[in-house]
């Protein structure tokens, strides 16, 4: 549980509140404990939901439903407001672990336990479906052990909530690796009681193995092997349980047994009244006993009181972060930053002090060395750049230097830069990582830090949970591109079905890419596809384009890297094939013009990165001459790709450390409303100015949070829940004449 912060609550609807549990998409989950001494988890539904009538609606025939849920194996609600202006519901509190901390911290369960859980969280499921209800999240992380049994938590109200929100958008419900694959393939809105069968054969077989039966790592890989593999159930010896898993999970919803069924044909004796846990291993009883124990150390109604408005919460882990980066320390010992490449701050002298003779500095954290320099060196011109703008203001408030430190594309030197800049105290934000292996890598001490990070070419579909929320995707996803990939290829009258090819040889991105454009098409069109994927290494391409085209293919496009997209134009120029066909945007590199000649020729990309005079030579946007310019006076070229965003979101960030100084000037409020003045009688906090008026890094991520920056690629604006950008915005460009055209904004459908 961590501590309240200063914005929470002190009580909800007749609880007063404890702490909090945990945060999700649609609100914040806190342990309260009633006037009568009474324990509860109270999830409060977040403004933006609350606002909506359709979401009230919603919510409030969802709990009516959920109060009639009656299993002594799911847990009950306890109270709900669906009309207050801030909505909430109450479920009774348990404090046993959730089966994903046993298994990790125990190991797999023996047989007997697992007939157990299925047995019990099967009679939990006939309630929820018999309340008119779907759970559409079972997950090991919503299962809570007790010495009697199981509890079913977070049925119905959340999963329902989200199916209306996220299935408009394409995006799936639940959680990859224990969805059906109606749900991953984009059919969550739809998904029956016959899902949670199957998810449930997920949680028994990771129950029973200690790994999920469709794999690990990425999301994109999860979802595909959901579809279309057969789950590993490997290391399940007992013949039934291994036969009724078999049945769980079978692809078609109608072979799968009902909830009610599974409770007959299980025959394991379940614990009776008053039972101890002898249904579980002794070291999982034990640690039972030690979580119920840990609440008697809970205060009292009375001793319960929130922290002060201007008293900042602490980090959850900032203890455990503090010891690893001790023995960090103790490992690296001199040579912690020997792999770390500095680059010096301005070193043309166009950096300068603050008005109290103190740097305020922008952080570069770019790959100058490794596979990416490209990239990386455009990033670090563009941010240059930007601060060369604002320093050039006469009436700037501050003046700006960079500091630049390399990582080479390495994730552990990624880690070290990262806590490089995180200890920086005069390092207001960084601009960063290039990779989106090096991102993933830094972001642990970025959040720690509080330190605002704004990537724009790193675009995974989804990243390691954060605390502090101080990460920003400053460019769309590969998930986000589909979208303009899918309504260029399939938005015409002559397109009927997209051959999707995979290349392996791009790594996740190409993955992720392909298959988002593949699980988007019938989402977005009333076309189909058909998707291939190829080993890494595959040199003959020919195969699988004859196959594409044998399939009907009207149109291609090509997710992996520049030597297979070179290698998939020539194969498909061997063929009379005269449709629309399209790359990837890490394929645009002059490696692919060069391998593939004249089969380059007319093929297309969609990329999330603007034509600022640098390709082509022609301007893409207004705005992107002036830029193209300076960088030409400053470096000697024209600006290449990524170096516009860069520069984009660097003045995003000067924009608003501005906004917070001049607030802070004027004696005002920062942009969320809390007070700029420091805690009394204390050292200033992560949200509060600096000595020197330094905008604290705490009120800075509040403030790009909430900012709109007109920028030379974008308009910049971040999403409440991820802070990923919002919008799909995109830039097609074509291969003509042995190099990339830029063609402009990529086309949105009218409607």
């Amino acid at each position: 549980m961590d501590a309240l912060r200063p914005n929470d609550p002190a009580r909800i609807g007749g609880h007063r509140l404890l702490g909090r549990l945990g945060a999700g998409g649609m609100g914040v989950v806190y342990l309260g404990r009633t006037e009568a001494g009474a324990l509860a988890a109270i999830k409060v539904i977040l403004p933006e939901y609350a606002g909506d009538e359709d979401f009230r609606t919603r919510f409030r025939r969802e709990a009516e439903a959920a109060r009639r849920v009656d299993s002594p194996w799911a847990v009950p609600v306890t109270g709900a407001e669906t009309e207050s202006e801030t909505p909430w519901l109450a479920t009774e509190f348990v404090p046993g672990p959730t089966l994903s901390e046993v298994v990790a911290r125990c190991g797999p369960l023996p047989s007997r336990s697992v007939h157990v859980l299925g047995r019990l969280l099967s009679r939990a499921l006939t309630a929820v479906h018999g309340a008119g209800l779907v759970h559409r999240d079972v997950k090991p992380g919503n299962v809570l052990l007790t010495a009697d049994g199981p509890r079913l938590i977070d049925f119905g109200i959340a999963r329902a909530a989200e199916a209306t929100a996220l299935t408009a958008t394409g995006l799936v419900v639940g959680t990859p690796g224990f969805l059906p694959p109606e749900q991953a393939t984009g059919a969550g809105a739809g998904a029956g009681p016959e899902g949670d069968v199957f998810s449930l054969g997920c949680l028994l077989a990771y129950a029973a193995t200690g790994r999920p039966p469709f794999g690990s790592g990425a999301v994109d890989a999860l979802l595909y092997r959901t579809v279309h593999d057969e789950p590993d159930l490997a290391g399940v010896d007992d013949p039934a349980l291994r036969a009724l898993l078999g049945e769980c999970l079978a692809k078609d919803p109608a072979a799968r047994p009902a909830a009610a069924d599974l409770d007959t044909r299980i025959a394991e004796d379940v614990p009776g009244d008053g039972a101890s846990a002898d249904w579980l291993p002794e070291d999982v009883a034990r640690m039972i006993a030690e979580r119920s124990a840990a609440m008697l150390a809970l205060p009292d109604i009375e001793a319960t009181v929130n922290t002060s408005a201007t008293t900042p919460a602490p980090a959850p882990a900032r203890r455990r972060f503090l010891a690893l980066a001790a023995g960090g320390a103790v490992a690296l010992g001199a040579g912690t930053f020997a792999a770390v490449r500095l680059i010096g701050d301005e070193p043309d002298g166009r950096s300068g002090a603050s008005p109290a003779g103190r740097r305020w500095v922008i952080g570069v954290h770019a790959d100058l060395t490794g596979a990416q320099e490209a990239a990386g060196r455009a990033q670090e011109r563009g941010v240059r750049l930007a601060v060369d703008r604002f320093n050039s203001r006469t009436d700037k408030p501050f003046t700006l230097s960079v500091k630049v430190l390399d990582d080479g594309g390495d994730p552990a030197r990624s880690v070290r830069v990262a806590e490089e800049f995180a200890r920086d105290r005069d390092v207001l934000a960084v601009i960063g990582p290039t990779g989106d292996a090096a991102t993933g890598a830094a972001l642990p001490a970025y959040d720690e830090a509080v330190l605002p990070l704004l990537t724009v070419s790193s675009l995974q579909i989804s990243y390691p949970a954060r605390v502090n929320a101080a990460f920003f995707q400053a460019s769309p996803s590969y998930a986000a591109l589909s979208m303009p990939i899918v309504n260029r290829l399939l938005l015409r009258p002559d397109v009927e079905r997209l051959g999707v090819l995979i290349d392996r040889s791009g790594g996740q991105a190409a993955y992720q890419a392909g298959y988002a454009t593949n699980l988007m098409t019938p989402s977005l069109t009333t076309g189909t596809t058909h998707p291939r994927v190829v080993p890494a290494g595959t040199t003959d391409l020919g195969p699988v384009i004859a196959d594409l085209l044998g399939h009907r293919s009207d149109a291609l496009f090509y997710a992996g890297d520049a030597a297979g997209g070179a290698r998939a134009a020539r194969a498909l120029a061997a063929t009379p094939f005269k449709g629309p066909s399209m790359a990837q945007h890490t394929v645009m590199r002059p490696e692919f013009l060069e391998r593939a000649g004249e089969s380059a020729e007319g093929w297309e990309f969609i990329a999330p990165f603007t034509d600022a005079g640098g390709v082509s030579g022609e301007p893409g946007v207004p705005g992107a001459a002036d830029f193209a310019a300076a960088h030409r006076k400053r470096f000697g070229a024209a600006p290449a790709a990524w170096s516009a965003e860069a520069y984009d979101v660097t003045g995003l960030v000067a924009q608003e450390v501005a906004a917070l100084v001049g607030s802070a000037t004027k004696g005002g409020a920062g942009p969320t409303g809390s007070p700029t003045a420091t805690p009394s009688g204390g050292t200033p906090s992560a949200g509060t100015p600096s000595a020197d008026g330094r905008p604290g890094r705490a009120a800075l991520v509040a403030a790009i949070a909430a900012s709109r920056y007109k920028g030379i690629s974008r308009t910049y604006a971040f999403d409440e829940e991820r802070q990923q950008l919002v919008g799909q915005d995109a830039h097609l460009y074509r291969a003509e004449g042995g190099r990339y055209r830029y063609l402009g904004p990529a086309p949105k459908p009218k409607s």
